[in-house]
This record gives structure tokens, sequence and C-alpha cells, in this order.
């Protein structure tokens, strides 16, 4: 994306005043910013615009936000889609996360909130937009890690990793030394990033600490809040 275009939002939002509201405040702070009042407008301009993130209601006429989010994720899997939502949080929110919602806000919500969840979301889809897939061995200081092979070697020593432990440490020295977003990572890998898979994933990066322990200047550091980084002290 060219760095001067302005970044493309499509507000579906059936409620008038917050609708005015958010496209007001969005085009103030340097959104391009189409307001459609229904899910079936919503779509109809979603196929005929481009977009680089998603923001719809979930109660809405004609059409619901659910049902517009699973034809955008058909049309498109990677826009970054935020729901609004009245209800309760755990409700819309698996659902939301079922089909393939980024992140949800409940209502009534500041706008300051929504712009912070907003410039996440897009500097994760840009972090994962920058990521060359074409790059199969890394060098960790003294390691050698094989993506395609799934090994990883320190000298005459050989770990095998599992399909999942190859695809989390790839992503790690993909971000070597920068945060990997943890929502990005298991969204990335198990596709889904609910609680039992953030323990799994948990449990996964600390056999990756082991299998890295013998090298000093390798660390895989837990970012509060954010996710983790993987450390290598040149």
């Amino acid at each position: 994306m060219n760095p001067e275009e302005k970044i493309k939002i499509l507000l579906a939002e059936d409620d008038n005043n917050l609708g005015n509201l958010l496209k007001e405040y969005l085009e103030a702070k340097n959104y391009s910013t189409t307001w459609a009042k229904n899910g079936k407008e919503g779509f109809d301009l979603f196929k005929k615009g481009s977009f680089d993130l998603c923001l719809l209601d979930v109660m809405m006429p004609l059409k619901d936000g659910f049902t517009l989010a699973k034809e955008i994720r058909a049309q498109n899997n990677s826009i970054p889609i935020v729901f609004l939502t009245a209800k309760s949080m755990k409700e819309d929110a698996i659902e939301g996360f079922t089909v393939g919602a980024d992140d949800y806000i409940t209502k009534p919500f500041s706008m300051e909130e929504l712009l912070l969840r907003l410039n996440a979301i897009l500097r994760r889809t840009k972090n994962q937009t920058n990521l060359d897939n074409s790059i199969k061995t890394f060098e960790i200081s003294n390691y050698a890690f094989d993506y395609e092979h799934q090994s990883l070697r320190l000298g005459k020593q050989e770990q095998k990793l599992t399909t999942k432990e190859a695809e989390l440490l790839r992503l790690l020295c993909l971000h070597k030394n920068d945060v990997l977003d943890r929502n990005f990572a298991l969204n990335s890998i198990w596709k889904d990033d609910n609680y039992f898979n953030s323990r799994s994933m948990d449990v996964f990066v600390t056999r990756l600490r082991k299998y890295l322990k013998d090298d000093p200047k390798v660390e895989i550091i837990n970012v509060h809040g954010k996710g983790f980084k993987l450390f290598v002290n040149k």
C-alpha cells in the first residue's frame, strides 16, 4: 500500500446517529470510510469497492453482521473484520470469531478505544503482508533451522520438529527481535485464537525454549499482553 493512500474502511451500521458519528470521526482521523446502513447494502458495496478493513454492526436489518462477515470471508479470506456488538461479550465474541472476526468491541465504547483497536489490527495485517513466505531456512545465532524439513541443528546435534513447532518457530524467525502478536500466531497456525489453542501454543513455546537453550544468545521472551519475541543477541 502506498503510504500516502488513505486506509479504506467499510462501515456497516444501521443506527443513523452512530453511523454518522463513526464516519465523521474516522474520516477526521484520515480513514476513507464508506457507510452502509444494512447488511445487504454492505455486501453490495464490498463487491464493488476495495477495502482494507470491515467494521460491522452485528444486529442489522436485511442481513445481520455475522451473515455479512461470512459472505465477505467467502470473497476475501484475509481482510480484517471487527464487529460492533451491543449483546453479551461471550455470546457475540464466540460467534464472531467462528465466522472469522479479528476483533469485536462492545457498545457503548469510546472512539479512542475503537481507533486503538483498528490501528493494532491494521499493523498486524501489514506485518503479515510483509512476511516473506519463500524463506525456508533460517540462522538463529548458532542454530540452523530448516522449516521445510522440520529440523533444528546445532553443530552435529539435530532436533526434529513437529509441524506446529516448525510453523511457530518460522513465525518467530520472520519476526526476529520483534514482537510476534499472540492472536496473529494463533490464527495463522491454529486458525482460531480461543483459550484452549492459546494454552496449547504456550506449551509449544516452552518446547521451543528447551530446543534453543544451548545457545545463551537466543531467548524467546514473553511480551506481556502482546505475544512473544525471538531475541537473538548479536
